[in-house]
């Protein structure tokens, strides 16, 4: 018998039952990264996170004959829609066994929450904020994924939900830099005039304390790059810092670079040692030993991810662009590093300029992840 439960957030055991659903599923997956089970149960805490400061969610379980078999969110993100003039719903944390039923009936809490409250759409995976990942993967399975800043998840996936009357709404690509990516000449003249003429200088960190007084200016940059952005909302002053404590937890000062023209931020390039692989061996525990094996692996790895690099509209036209791109080169052979490959993660199509300018660098696409939408109510 299938049973779908609406959890209670404020209870301990119904979020560890939820956020370990997906622990279970990807038990013997080698692709899959846990997330910290302290991140994982921040998500669902309404007390701290700031996305509950301005919207809601819910979360539900489907358990068949006493087993969880899945597991979905569902989310109304009102400074999106207000921002967009629309009314749409978010999906978020699907995870489930390959049972059709399943998801159905999960899906079904999903729809009817939104008509609750007037919503007409629902679009996922979409998640709590920047730092979340987008889509469901449908090209890139052979391949690890990078931290807990992308999901993972099995084929079947994409079939359980377009079964369920979801179609494309927008693809996340990711995209491969290998040792031998070599920035075009033509590139790297631009990137020079740029900084020459259009008083733009590239601003690096030695230690965390020089990129803390930078933060508030990246902040308000961040801001206002991505404005174009399908994905963009204004974020709060609380979800700012949200985003770049959590940046600051796990960054090389090394590898962040701010574009400046004069004192304001106007670009940045966020790129992180991958340590997906201290990730995996923790399974959730940062504690006892887990905080040592992540550090060791920030040394060890031979992989960087490039999740965050923006720069703004007005300074794409006089070759901020190519001086951001030629940050990523350099980042890439940081001295002091050894990395081999490199993963620019998920990049929107509808950003049709980066798109663009990816491959007119030689950025590879590796990866795909797809957003769906579908109205709450089905047609027909």
């Amino acid at each position: 018998m299938l049973t779908i439960e609406k959890i209670d957030p404020t209870n301990k055991k119904h979020v560890r039952r939820y956020v370990q659903i997906p622990f279970r599923l990807y038990a013997k997956c080698k692709q899959w990264v846990p997330p910290l089970f302290v991140d994982a149960e921040l998500q669902l805490n309404r007390a701290k996170h700031p996305f509950y400061e301005h919207s809601d969610a819910d979360f539900f379980i489907a358990t068949r004959d006493g087993r969880e078999v899945g597991r979905v969110a569902a989310l109304e993100n009102r400074r999106f829609n207000e921002y967009h003039k629309t009314r749409q719903a978010q999906f978020y944390l699907f995870d489930c066994e390959d049972d059709q039923e399943a998801a159905h009936a999960l899906f079904e809490q999903v729809f009817a929450w939104a008509r609750a409250r007037g919503l007409n759409r629902v679009v996922g995976p979409k998640g709590f904020g920047a730092l979340d990942g987008y889509g469901i993967l449908v090209e890139g399975f052979a391949h690890r994924q990078v931290m807990t800043m992308m999901n993972y998840n099995y084929p079947y996936y994409a079939r359980l939900i377009e079964n369920l009357g979801f179609t494309k709404e927008v693809d996340f690509v990711s995209c491969y830099l290998g040792a031998d990516f070599k920035m075009p000449e033509r590139v790297r003249r631009i990137a020079a005039r740029a900084g020459k003429r259009g008083n733009l200088r590239v601003i690096k960190f030695k230690h965390k304390r020089e990129l803390i007084a930078w933060a508030e200016r990246i902040g308000r940059a961040y801001n206002h790059a991505f404005v174009n952005n399908w994905e963009y909302y204004p974020l709060t002053a609380r979800e700012i810092k949200f985003i770049l404590d959590n940046i600051l937890l796990i960054a090389d000062p090394r590898l962040i670079k701010v574009i400046a023209h004069d004192d304001a931020v106007v670009g940045f390039v966020f790129a992180f040692p991958d340590v997906s692989a201290a990730l995996q061996r923790a399974r959730g525990h940062l504690f006892p030993f887990g905080l040592i094996d992540l550090l060791i692996e920030m040394r060890r790895t031979n992989w960087i991810t490039l999740n965050g690099a923006g720069i703004l509209p007005e300074f794409q036209g006089i070759g901020g662009n190519a001086l951001m791109y030629s940050e990523m080169e350099q980042t890439l052979r940081a001295p002091g590093f050894h990395f081999d490959h490199g993963d620019l993660t998920q990049v929107a199509e509808t950003a049709a300029q980066m798109r663009q300018d990816l491959g007119n660098v030689g950025a590879k696409p590796y990866k795909n992840h797809r957003v769906y939408q579908r109205a709450t109510k089905a047609e027909g």
